[in-house]
């Protein structure tokens, strides 16, 4: 497997052969190239050297063949929210934006299924559900393309008690590199058919095929949903009553854990009056009775760890509100710590280790003198840091870099991961050696039998 970069020569024949069949949905314009590059990334922008816009399988298995034929490495785009340099193009090459393949193929209701094309916006397929009693749960915050969840394997708040993409992405319709389609799983509930390529491909981060197509798991809206507050005296406290609630089985649609500074930073951004100080956002799904059940389960575990204010939601309005709060703590957090830009990390562990973990790395960014908060799916034992960097300090920008990879090995010495959902792109290559060991070698087997000329967004997961 070899990473290839662009021979002159071989992307003007490219070009040639693509202008004319995709005219206007074709470009080498250099603003449109830059907003292929340009992310929520903290990784310096890489441009591809043009953009093609498909609108079918055909047209993108079209535009394998070419590249493969001529070695041009390709780029899969989605919406371009991903956090680690997924869409850059660090050796030039054709950037496919599947943003035009945007429509919902076939509903099975009473199978709670859907297949869509990758360009569906996850706010759009709720939208299509709305009078059908159903909805896809997976929640990232950005209203991200489906395919592009589905390539990086996205999770997000409602991770907790629906899982994550890889666990309701049922089948792929992929096209590999040389422009061959393929189609991976059933929509049976279980299979023990050979290996499970939809999984493989699920995270692959854009490296082993484009995927055109997704039959995605549905579920039925809760009759009742409850969303709340709850604040403590330390980070440990709230860790403790997620664990214990996750041990003694209470039903837990979603609980995000923010840290003093994202309370203070959601009051002000979005005119909240919570207590300033570690607090849970809670969401329970069910019935009536089962919600608040499970609501005086969790409210008696949490009296046990000296839970302070608690305050609950019943009304569509309410629970749209607090968690608009929480969706936008990034944009709250940058507004607390103006002139500074946001450059954010998560890790995951064992529930068992998440407040060591959460502490550990808070003492590491005291003693490395960086601004920062931090913000959790603590059900699932993942976290995230966001720091708040001077980009124009090379001495800062250095620290923060050192400071994430520390988080990262701490993560994986814990039994953990150096990323539960951001993914690894180009900003954690260098973290993979020391998590996979020597199963790496045969990730690296798999992308050169299914991309052997290294032309499927070379440069991310594995160094080039």
């Amino acid at each position: 497997m070899l990473a290839v970069s662009v021979e002159h020569d071989k992307l003007q024949a490219l070009c040639g052969r693509l202008q004319p069949r995709f005219g206007p949905r074709f470009s080498l314009n250099q603003t449109v190239r830059n907003q292929h590059c340009q992310t929520t990334t903290w990784l310096k922008g890489q441009a591809p050297d043009a953009v093609v816009f498909p609108e079918s399988t055909e047209e993108v298995s079209s535009i394998l063949q070419q590249c493969h034929a001529l070695r041009v490495p390709v780029i899969p785009f989605g919406n371009g929210s991903s956090l680690e340099g997924q869409v850059n193009a660090p050796f030039g090459g054709i950037c496919v934006d599947l943003s035009r393949m945007d429509q919902v193929q076939r509903l099975w209701p009473d199978d709670l299924h859907v297949a869509v094309q990758p360009g569906v916006m996850r706010h759009s397929l709720n939208q299509y559900l709305r009078n059908t009693g159903l909805f896809f749960p997976i929640d990232p915050g950005a209203d991200a393309s489906l395919g592009g969840m589905a390539a990086t394997r996205a999770s997000g708040t409602n991770a907790v008690r629906y899982g994550t993409m890889r666990e309701n992405v049922l089948g792929v319709e992929v096209v590999l590199a040389d422009g061959k389609i393929i189609r991976t799983g059933t929509r049976a509930r279980k299979s023990s058919a050979g290996y499970d390529l939809t999984k493989l491909f699920v995270g692959s981060e854009g490296t082993l095929g484009i995927i055109t197509e997704l039959t995605l798991q549905l579920y039925g809206l809760p009759q009742s949903i409850v969303s709340g507050v709850c604040s403590f005296r330390g980070i440990n406290e709230a860790c403790q009553t997620v664990m214990l609630a996750r041990q003694l089985g209470v039903d837990l649609a979603r609980i995000e854990l923010l840290d003093e500074t994202s309370v203070r930073a959601c009051n002000r951004y979005s005119h909240l009056t919570m207590t300033e100080a570690p607090t849970l956002f809670l969401e329970f799904h069910g019935t009536p009775e089962h919600t608040a059940h499970t609501i005086a389960d969790f409210v008696s575990i949490a009296a046990d760890f000296g839970a302070g204010d608690m305050r609950w939601a019943e009304s569509e309005q309410e629970r749209a509100a607090l968690w608009k709060a929480r969706h936008d703590a990034w944009w709250a957090i940058h507004a607390l710590f103006p002139g500074t830009k946001g450059v954010t990390t998560d890790a995951c562990v064992p529930i068992s280790r998440l407040a060591d973990c959460i502490d550990e790395s808070w003492q590491d960014i005291q003693a490395s003198g960086l601004s920062a908060a931090v913000i959790g799916h603590v059900g699932d034992g993942n976290f995230h840091v966001l720091l708040l960097i001077d980009m124009d300090s090379p001495a800062e920008t250095e620290r923060a870099h050192q400071f994430i990879g520390r988080m990262s090995e701490r993560a994986i010495a814990m039994g953990g991961t150096c990323t539960g959902e951001h993914g690894i792109g180009q900003g954690k290559m260098a973290c993979m050696p020391l998590e996979h060991g020597d199963s790496l070698a045969c990730m690296r087997a798999v992308k050169s039998a299914l991309d052997p000329t290294g032309i499927m967004n070379p440069g991310k997961l594995f160094d080039a």
